[in-house]
């Protein structure tokens, strides 16, 4: 079995030890050799081209991603050559695209905050009328990590992104309490497996600290989460992992904030805290191999976000006191190099008493200069 990953990130990176364990050669094709997943990169490569991405693919079994930035005509090439891949185009154009996105979650019926396709001054105009003065805007394709995002309170703040883009997605500000993420993995065959709904603390647009289980969601909420992941999943057919971004509003809702098509930032803590961890059953699922067992280790997993800064170093330098400080900590370098607001890898702990367990997890990261 031979599973390909376009793009060299850390995603691609926490592949590698669940298809050694499980017998999966893994090939990446990265944009350079010394990416994160360097160990694993076969090809260097731009995967904006279809001939390269193609003459990868002949070579694999199953074609997936490390991100969601691979152009639709590339991958529809990708399936012209007879390769399969996982999420599909006509699935993975939902992660790529964030109106096409509200547009078909909107005909499905699920839970959204208000939005608009806008195009013009005047229609964002029109929209802050309607929504108290302030909206979220987003660019449709490309934003990650709190990039492609403003808060504006005028038309005019946006006059020239608008202009450079020619559409974007105005949204509501909605009033949440909290933000949760609900994680799937789906099979071709159509086998599902859900991990527990679990609150993801952002800060400046970047996640910087997932709680799983999250507090106080057990029963009714829980359900909601997974009813909603379970719809997208199976409706828009797809086949991997799916990450479903939600917020839990101050009026009772639960709202569909993003998606995305591939293991995600919030479902780093099921490498040590689930059974199965969402990178194996990635993989699992784009094989069409039965799905492991997703439940929780410890009762209470929390993985803290290890974040660069201009005095970081390297995550080397610091592993001796880290690890005597924190020895039931586990810690998981990307291999990058620091910057200013970079992932560069993230640290997990486990328990029965909450507080604890953040403790040790927040004690952990503070060792690699988290920035906060």
């Amino acid at each position: 079995m031979i599973v390909g990953v376009i793009g060299g990130g850390q995603l691609a990176r926490m592949m590698i030890p669940p298809a050694v364990s499980l017998g999966i050669e893994l090939r990446v094709l990265a944009e350079n050799a010394n990416e994160s997943a360097a160990v694993a990169v076969t090809a260097v490569g731009d995967f904006r081209e279809a001939e390269t991405v193609v003459r990868f693919a002949r070579g694999v079994d199953v074609v997936t991603f490390d991100h969601e930035h691979v152009p639709q005509e590339v991958i529809q090439a990708v399936v012209a050559a007879g390769v399969a891949v996982y999420p599909k185009p006509e699935a993975l154009l939902y992660a790529q695209d964030k109106l096409l996105m509200r547009e078909r979650l909107g005909n499905l019926g699920l839970p959204m905050p208000d939005w608009a396709r806008v195009t013009s001054v005047a229609e964002l105009e029109s929209f802050l009328l309607e929504h108290d003065g302030r909206a979220v805007l987003k660019a449709p394709r490309g934003g990650y990590d709190g990039r492609g995002v403003r808060i504006v309170s005028s038309a005019a703040e946006a006059e020239g992104w608008l202009a450079t883009e020619g559409e974007l997605l105005a949204e509501e500000l909605v009033g949440f309490r909290r933000e949760l993420a609900q994680s799937v993995a789906r099979r071709p065959s159509g086998e599902i497996a859900l991990w527990p709904v679990v609150e993801s603390i952002q800060r400046n647009g970047v996640c910087v600290e997932v709680i799983a289980p999250a507090p106080g969601a057990a029963g009714k909420l829980a359900d909601l989460a997974a009813d909603i992941t379970v719809t997208i999943a199976e409706q828009l057919d797809v086949v991997g992992v799916l990450a479903v971004e939600l917020f839990e509003t101050t009026d009772d809702r639960l709202l569909v904030n993003e998606l995305a098509m591939r293991p995600h930032n919030t479902g780093h803590w099921s490498i040590d805290g689930s059974t199965t961890s969402q990178f194996e059953q990635h993989l699992r699922a784009v094989l069409d191999l039965p799905l492991g067992a997703t439940g929780c280790r410890d009762q209470w997993a929390v993985m803290v976000n290890v974040l660069g800064g201009p005095n970081s170093g390297s995550l080397s330098d610091r592993y001796s006191l880290a690890l005597l400080d924190q020895p039931t900590v586990k810690f998981h370098s990307y291999g990058k190099e620091s910057r200013p607001g970079r992932k560069v890898g993230h640290v997990t702990a486990g328990g029965d008493d909450l507080d604890d367990v953040v403790y040790r997890a927040r004690a952990a990261s503070a060792f690699f200069g988290q920035s906060t």
